[in-house]
């Protein structure tokens, strides 16, 4: 998947997978994984459940696509982010603002990531937990370019301690996506800078 695209694309561009994917993506973040059934997804995108079975072998398996494309867009993302140069400033606030935009734009998939990433079979879980790991990694190197005082271990705490700050979208939408996305890059950055 490409880091210029969406995680799940929509409208009339998607193919009938990405729009299914989108679709339980939703059903999954409203109503958990245990509580959508097959039917449930196939009448969001207007085919019968047992139509998905062409597209998918299970609901399993649309769990475990949804979230290994999460975690490679979110690498593949921040390695092309990171590789366009600047000083180690810029390139923080240009990774700030790639994660910020991504939690702005897909709430349903980070309540997804969050709820239902133990629900995924062993082997998508493995290689979840493997892009997640290599995404954090790029973090820790940016942000200790930019905060050179910190080492690995406490650079590794805070990326993730940002990470839940803006992943917080899908609760805390009480300002139009542009301040918002303004508000969590600036108390990101603020955050990052601040650790010790």
């Amino acid at each position: 998947m490409s880091s210029s695209g969406s995680p799940l694309r929509r409208g009339d561009k998607a193919g009938r997978r990405d729009q299914i994917l989108a679709a339980a993506a939703a059903l999954f973040a409203d109503r958990g994984f245990h509580g959508v059934g097959i039917d449930d997804i196939g009448a969001a995108v207007g085919i019968s459940g047992p139509a998905l079975y062409r597209h998918f072998r299970s609901k399993d398996a649309m769990l475990g696509e949804m979230l290994t494309s999460i975690s490679r867009y979110l690498l593949d993302g921040a390695t092309e982010r990171t590789g366009r140069g600047g000083s180690p400033e810029e390139v923080l606030a240009g990774l700030v603002r790639f994660h910020v935009d991504f939690a702005l734009s897909q709430p349903a998939l980070i309540t997804v990531q969050e709820r239902d990433l133990a629900n995924l079979g062993q082997t998508d879980r493995r290689q979840v937990r493997a892009l997640q790991r290599r995404y954090v990694e790029v973090w820790v190197a940016t942000l200790r370019a930019a905060v050179t005082h910190l080492d690995d271990t406490r650079a590794r705490s805070a990326a993730h301690a940002v990470f839940g700050l803006m992943n917080s979208t899908p609760h805390s939408r009480h300002l139009p996506d542009d301040q918002l996305a303004d508000l969590l890059e600036d108390l990101a950055l603020g955050a990052l800078y601040a650790a010790k």
